[in-house]
């Protein structure tokens, strides 16, 4: 069916993206896999082609769009060649940005947005803890004052499960600022890279996601500017629940993108592998559960893009992006395990893509909120 979601606009910058990922991308693909990061250079060689910098107003280098459909044809284009380069990508680009675009002081802004919209300083966020999941208001990293004239913080505590955690130049960092007060005690600080007491773990060894350099990060003593303080204190908690919404529609994004390439490539060979004597795409099981497959992505991919339209809007709301979150990671998952019976034995190699876009795929039920716990807003939203 055809998408009326783009305009001419879109298409050209979706053209540019293109071009990137077979230019720059695609050939340093094993590289990225095997090294488990990206490279600076191509960090900011996206920041060159405006891959970064969608909703950081022009005075810090941005393009200053409040349009999201650029976001989501970034995140699209992306994901068909990587889910993992998508999510590392969109942490910075996507997740990252409104905080401090949102939050952050003058000076803030000038320190650190013109950096992340050139792909200088590579950003991430921190929230998820090694005892806490899904559950943020629970978080136990402190911040607390240092006593003394200079209104700096001491921070201690660690996160895990940190998107560009091992390579990040800057972090937005949840702590816990009055423990008497649940989440309305919590507060966002950006610790930089050479923090004193600032420490990584090494790369986490992952099933999947292999370019993505997720990594432990390590908080002791570190004496963290008020300056470096991102929005009120004790506003963290409120500052994350707006701000998730985002996170979750442009996973969605990537999700159904990256599930509609493996899905026409596995299409393409299925046309021409062959088996008895014909090709394994005229046998009735195969051809019925490939139509199957086509309908539910197209299906899910209007869902998703009627959402896209709305947060363009302002108008999407936390319990869609959750419908839309749960949804698209559970539909990616579904058919590329079925793309994978469809290679039959080449499915389990990891020199075939669909084997690594299987592996890379399940993690999209767990982050940005486990599946169940979208489940769970929703369920509220519903007034049980």
């Amino acid at each position: 069916m055809p998408r009326h979601i783009y305009d001419e606009d879109h298409e050209a910058f979706r053209a540019t993206v293109r071009e990137f990922v077979e230019r720059t991308l695609k050939p340093r693909a094993e590289e990225m896999v095997r090294e488990k990061s990206i490279a600076r250079d191509i960090w900011q060689a996206a920041g060159k082609q405006g891959l970064f910098g969608f909703g950081i107003p022009e005075e810090y280098g941005g393009a200053g769009s409040d349009d999201y459909r650029f976001n989501a044809v970034a995140a699209e284009e992306v994901a068909a060649f990587s889910a993992a380069v998508s999510s590392c990508f969109g942490i910075h680009s996507d997740v990252n940005p409104p905080y401090i675009v949102d939050l952050g002081t003058d000076e803030q802004k000038q320190r650190w947005l013109p950096g992340m919209a050139s792909g200088e300083l590579i950003s991430a966020i921190a929230m998820t803890e090694p005892s806490g999941g899904s559950d943020l208001a629970a978080l136990k990293t402190t911040a607390v004052r240092a006593g003394d004239d200079s209104g700096d913080w001491i921070v201690n505590g660690s996160k895990t499960f940190i998107t560009n955690g091992y390579s990040a130049d800057l972090v937005i960092v949840a702590t816990r600022t009055d423990p008497t007060k649940g989440a309305k005690g919590i507060t966002l600080f950006v610790i930089e890279d050479g923090t004193p007491g600032f420490s990584r773990g090494r790369k986490l060894d992952k099933v999947g996601q292999d370019e993505s350099d997720t990594a432990e990060l390590f908080f002791e003593n570190v004496r963290v500017s008020d300056a470096n303080r991102l929005g009120d204190e004790g506003m963290g908690f409120i500052a994350m629940m707006q701000r998730l919404p985002q996170e979750r529609i442009g996973g969605a994004v990537s999700n159904t993108a990256n599930a509609a390439q493996i899905l026409q490539e596995t299409i393409e060979y299925a046309r021409e592998r062959k088996a008895f004597g014909q090709p394994i795409g005229t046998f009735q099981h195969n051809k019925f559960k490939l139509a199957e497959l086509v309908t539910k992505v197209e299906v899910t991919q209007a869902y998703v893009d009627d959402c896209v339209i709305a947060h363009s809007n302002g108008e999407l709301t936390a319990v869609d992006a959750a419908k839309a979150k749960w949804w698209s990671a559970q539909v990616q998952n579904e058919v590329l395990d079925e793309c994978v019976q469809l290679y039959g034995g080449y499915g389990y190699m990891n020199e075939y893509r669909v084997a690594r876009a299987w592996r890379d795929a399940r993690v999209t039920k767990i982050w940005a909120g486990s599946n169940e716990i979208m489940k769970e807003l929703i369920g509220r939203d519903l007034g049980l």
